[in-house]
């Protein structure tokens, strides 16, 4: 394989040398944060979920934080394949208004992004929150103390709070941030979640639109969303806050491997672990972990030499349909990473 890389903790490991891989196999899909980058992971979805798991009849649960909440609950939707061809669209083609030479105004930002979440899925909370094998976790970040409300001082003021605790602990930073999961009512998320300060919430059809807004609100970039409804008051930002790539303690569930598409190898556990590279380590969590992710080599391939990421908003500036051109060639070049995985299946 030339695009795609598969990694594989010890556990997982030694199943794929026995037995291969399964839809049966798998028992829990995470999907990271981390913004445009996600895009190149839309044909694998659309291969996981509209074709590979479409005859299963397990329960599978779907964890998502930002973009990968949005990613997982559209993998909930009845026509799957069709509808991350659609956000991936939906995606690549956003557009704000902004004053020359400065970026859009937060608030423009949240509206539009919001009425695009709630044409997708206010008349299709059901299929999410019925579907009959998978169970929906959306991780968001709800600020504490100084963090409750969004403010042009505290909200500064806090996130420089929440990095220098973090860089003593991660655990201390749940003095200014915690972990709040829109999780289904249905089934429990199947593994411990003892490693950072953690509520959990029902998810419903009053909340399902917002904790997915909430999750995408990326600090100073979109506005807060406060008060979701059935959820503790406050103030909710991005999931990828708190749980950047989900590096979670998959190995405490009691069965089943976890199949993670993701568009690097490693897990760093939060956004502002990204610098403290000692934490982007593989540890004793991710042992029933597979990781699909593409090749560095391959990613030199695709346009500008990298993977979509945000710092194209700058890069293209006004001009969209430049940045619109590279990305949607991103995906198709992506394909690859798609029927790789398919011949490795059958391989």
């Amino acid at each position: 394989m030339r695009a795609l890389a598969i990694h594989a903790g010890p556990r997982a490991l030694a199943h794929l040398r026995e037995h291969g891989l399964r839809p049966s196999d798998v028992r829990a899909i995470p999907a990271a944060a981390g913004g445009p980058k996600g895009l190149v992971l839309s044909p694998l979805d659309r291969f996981i979920f509209g074709e590979w798991l479409a005859s299963t009849d397990h329960t599978v649960h779907l964890l998502g934080a930002s973009i990968g909440a949005w990613r997982m609950a559209t993998g909930c939707l009845d026509d799957p394949a069709a509808a991350f061809a659609l956000m991936a669209d939906d995606y690549i083609r956003q557009e704000y208004e902004h004053a020359p030479g400065k970026p859009p105004k937060p608030t423009h930002v949240s509206e539009v992004f919001g009425a695009k979440l709630a044409e997708r899925f206010d008349a299709s909370a059901q299929q999410v929150l019925a579907h009959p094998r998978f169970r929906l976790h959306v991780f968001t970040s709800r600020g504490r103390h100084l963090m409750r409300r969004q403010g042009r001082l505290r909200t500064p003021l806090g996130y420089l709070g929440a990095f220098a605790t973090n860089a003593l602990s991660r655990k201390a930073m749940g003095g200014w941030l915690e972990r709040v999961i829109f999780s289904d009512a249905r089934d429990p998320l199947p593994l411990h979640l003892q490693d950072y300060r953690t509520q959990v919430v029902p998810l419903d059809a009053r909340n399902l639109q917002q904790a997915i807004l909430a999750n995408c609100s990326i600090p100073f970039w979109l506005d807060a969303v406060h008060d979701i409804p059935g959820a503790p008051r406050g103030a909710y930002w991005d999931g990828g806050i708190t749980d950047y790539h989900l590096h979670l303690d998959y190995a405490s569930m009691s069965g089943g491997l976890v199949l993670y598409p993701h568009f690097q190898k490693s897990l760093i556990p939060g956004w502002l672990d990204k610098a403290f590279r000692h934490r982007h380590r593989a540890t004793e969590r991710l042992d029933n972990v597979i990781v699909l992710s593409p090749e560095p080599e391959w990613v030199k391939t695709l346009p500008d030499g990298k993977l979509p990421d945000r710092s194209d908003f700058k890069r293209y500036g006004d001009d969209v349909a430049a940045r619109i051109a590279a990305w949607s060639t991103a995906v198709r070049e992506s394909e690859r990473l798609r029927d790789e995985f398919a011949g490795w299946l059958d391989g």
